[in-house]
């Protein structure tokens, strides 16, 4: 018998769940797919989706990333980040600033684009990444 999956999605937890779910909505420009609130909400993004969901009590301080008096960049625990290809990623930047999450760092340049690191209402790490464009 061959293993086989039916679809494939990223899931966040966070213990600030409505403030995180709200950051989504604003980012994303949209509501979310499912909303049972206080518990689980879900994003169809090109691709795959993305859900958030709000630990058990008996489970939340294993979920706890960020505290109110530290940088984001110092509370980002997971390993995960959740990378998002942009057309335009001054656009992208200018999107997250006037949201009030400005990325804390200068564009990146590599082999495969252009990128700069940011962090949602979590804390969690997002990757903004422009393609190089090649006109040949």
């Amino acid at each position: 018998m061959v293993f086989q999956y039916t679809n494939a999605f990223v899931t966040i937890a966070s213990v600030n769940f409505e403030e995180l779910v709200n950051f989504y909505t604003r980012f994303l420009e949209q509501k979310p797919i499912i909303l049972i609130p206080n518990i689980y909400a879900e994003f169809n993004l090109v691709g795959m989706r993305l859900g958030i969901f709000k630990p058990k009590n008996t489970n939340e301080s294993e979920f706890e990333a960020m505290s109110d008096d530290k940088p984001l960049c110092v509370y980002a625990k997971s390993k995960i980040s959740l990378c998002l290809e942009v057309s335009n990623l001054e656009d992208a930047i200018a999107h997250l600033t006037a949201l009030g999450y400005p990325p804390p760092g200068n564009i990146s340049i590599a082999d495969h684009g252009r990128e700069i690191y940011a962090y949602d209402a979590d804390g969690n790490r997002l990757i903004l990444h422009q393609a190089i464009v090649n006109d040949n």
